[in-house]
């Protein structure tokens, strides 16, 4: 399968695009650089510049643009640019796919639990509505941007992703060096919910939706068993063989941040896979001690 995708330099396209080559399909990596490789397309979706020629013959597009959300505090710029990297590219994608002859059979497009926003104790599955804040309604506008791909007839998925655990990047990354120091602990109460999924699985889940024309529109990403932050903590902190004795109190978070923390590491979701696990995908990685322990070398 001929395969296109943006923003491989990322965390999950770093994985992603050999694992993808890996498993015989032929990738073409979308840059905004002028000097591009054998194997690459040069883009600018601020302008929405995308030579649509050079996208004939591809059968699959995966974009998973997007500036990062927890890179600082969301003033007015980067809340803009929050919202507008996720909107420019997907749109530039989407433009370009829907006027090719031969149109591509699937469009992946990446998303994020926050969709759901701050939830307390609900369950929530892919038929749950957007939640409220600035989380929810950039997540909400991203889709509704990449299902201009369904109207064109291409199969879509909109993949919901959790918390992306890798050593080398994310939440995890973030949390080790202190971890590892014995210095770690729960973020807040600990008591809200983190819907989390190896890299490992966010590369499975994706590899998943391209064949299997089950996975159309909202496809949560996330492992089955979600976990309380608490939780998370002690177990991260007994995989590393470490105490937790450290809680990082809400308040001070919200006063570093503001409402970045409040909308990411300090709010619940306790989100289900249910559509990826009825079209059949098993999980690497269902339950988070077997998780870190994989991804850490443990």
């Amino acid at each position: 399968m001929k395969i296109v995708v943006a923003g491989a330099s990322g965390l999950i396209g770093g994985a992603l695009v050999p694992a993808l080559r890996g498993a015989g399909h032929e990738v073409v990596r979308l840059v905004r650089r002028e000097a591009a490789g054998a194997d690459e397309v040069t883009w600018n979706p601020a302008a929405g510049a995308l030579d649509g020629g050079r996208l004939e013959g591809v059968e699959a597009v995966i974009n998973l643009c997007g500036e990062n959300v927890g890179a600082g505090r969301w003033t007015k710029a980067r809340r803009e640019r929050i919202l507008r990297s996720r909107v420019e590219s997907t749109r530039t994608l989407v433009t370009a796919c829907a006027k090719l002859g031969h149109k591509p059979a699937v469009f992946l497009n990446a998303s994020a639990v926050g969709f759901y926003g701050d939830a307390g104790e609900e369950e929530l599955s892919e038929e749950t509505g957007a939640g409220l804040g600035f989380l929810p309604e950039t997540c909400l506008i991203w889709e509704t941007n990449a299902e201009g791909a369904k109207r064109a007839g291409i199969r879509t998925v909109l993949l919901r992703f959790g918390v992306v655990l890798a050593p080398n990047g994310g939440a995890l990354a973030k949390m080790l060096p202190l971890f590892r120091l014995g210095l770690g602990g729960r973020l807040g109460d600990g008591r809200q919910w983190w819907s989390w999924v190896s890299l490992d699985d966010a590369v499975g889940a994706i590899h998943h939706a391209l064949t299997d024309g089950r996975c159309s529109g909202p496809v949560n990403v996330v492992a089955p068993a979600a976990v309380t932050n608490a939780e998370f903590a002690a177990t991260l902190a007994q995989v590393l063989d470490r105490p937790a004795a450290f809680p990082v109190p809400g308040f001070l978070l919200r006063l570093l941040f503001g409402r970045m923390a409040q909308e990411t590491v300090l709010a619940s979701a306790q989100v289900r896979p249910e559509r990826l696990s009825a079209s059949g995908y098993g999980f690497r990685h269902e339950k988070l001690d077997a998780a870190l322990r994989h991804l850490l070398g443990k």
